[in-house]
């Protein structure tokens, strides 16, 4: 009910923005979120620009605030200007003083701060598009927004093909799978968008599955609004390219972790500078063969079909990736550094 949405163009803002019908909408009290659709090849930049429009506001916000300070006083007004906003108890006790300030000032209050007042209750920035924006065509933008460390949080819904426009392969394509313009199978790995969020140390990662563990997405979710820098969310995210009756959606998600293929993880930055581990792994170690997955759904089983001896090679690449990306998380997830130079790497960073 505080989000604002910058939403790149594709299936999420189709069916985010399809009038006469929308999912988005208000609360009892009359909150919700404002939405709005941008280019897929600049949604990053639209979406910073949110933030960087949000603070201003906020900037003078505090200004009006200040202004009435003597009527007011200074346990109210400070109160208001030193409130963390972490959480959602957080919130509705500064939306509390927020309205208490409304109600002392009165109607007759002049307009500059009755039209700045609810600046005062934190807002959170989400920029959300899938993985044809993120990974190529506007991964220029979100490369750009990430570096900032402006506090915008980013979903990207990967279905690992341009879906939109008809299923072409992305940067983001498994590799092994058909998908248009790799009709013989991608004999590449997928590009690790989280890995690379991850090398700037400042930003916030994570990967979900919420038909594995929706436990583990609330928890990247809550967690990426309460960071106070950039956040991002890599969500595996079904498609009807994929090939397969997404009625079974749910189970299949949990397929491609048990597989080992899809991680769950979250890194905070926050905990090493408490000291503790960044990285956390939120499922062990494969428990299913990766043809398990990749025989469930169409995009593999056609490179087998048409060419037996090829798919047992990308098959055995797949697998081999799979090991050797789980090795290298598994390694983060052990490191950790001091409180005093994980403060001072995190200074450098930012």
């Amino acid at each position: 009910d505080r989000s604002m949405i910058a939403n790149a163009t594709g299936c999420s803002s189709i069916f985010g923005g399809n009038l006469p019908a929308t999912p988005w909408t208000k609360n009892l009290q009359g909150r919700g979120p404002a939405w709005a659709n941008s280019l897929f090849e600049d949604n990053a930049e639209f979406g910073l620009g949110f933030r960087l429009a949000l603070d201003k506001h906020v900037e003078h916000a505090n200004m009006a605030l200040l202004e009435e300070k003597d009527t007011l006083g200074d346990e109210l007004t400070d109160s208001i200007l030193e409130a963390e906003q972490l959480n959602e108890a957080d919130i509705q006790e500064q939306r509390k003083r927020v309205q208490a300030v409304k109600d002392k000032l009165g109607p007759d209050s002049s307009g500059r701060f009755s039209q700045l007042a609810d600046y005062l209750v934190r807002k959170d920035v989400w920029i959300l598009g899938g993985d044809g924006w993120a990974y190529d065509i506007g991964s220029g933008g979100l490369d750009h927004v990430m570096a900032s460390g402006k506090n915008v949080n980013i979903l990207v819904l990967d279905t690992e093909v341009y879906s939109n426009t008809g299923g072409q392969a992305s940067k983001a394509t498994l590799m092994g799978a058909v998908a248009k313009f790799v009709t013989g199978g991608k004999s590449t790995p997928k590009k690790d968008l989280g890995l690379m969020a991850i090398s700037y140390g400042h930003v916030y990662v994570a990967s979900v599955a919420f038909g594995a563990s929706d436990t583990q997405l609330m928890k990247a979710i809550t967690e990426a609004s309460s960071f106070e820098g950039t956040s991002i969310i890599i969500a595996n995210a079904p498609c009807i390219e994929h090939g397969y009756d997404l009625a079974n959606e749910l189970d299949q998600m949990k397929m491609a972790v048990d597989s080992g293929y899809w991680m769950l993880y979250r890194y905070d930055p926050r905990r090493l500078k408490a000291g503790q581990k960044p990285m956390q792994l939120d499922r062990k170690a494969p428990s299913i063969a990766l043809d398990s997955y990749f025989m469930n759904e169409n995009r593999f089983r056609l490179v087998k079909r048409r060419d037996p001896s090829l798919y047992e090679k990308l098959l055995e690449s797949a697998t081999a990736e799979v090991r050797w990306r789980r090795t290298v998380f598994e390694k983060l997830a052990e490191m950790s550094l001091s409180p005093a130079d994980a403060e001072a790497a995190m200074q450098a960073a930012e």
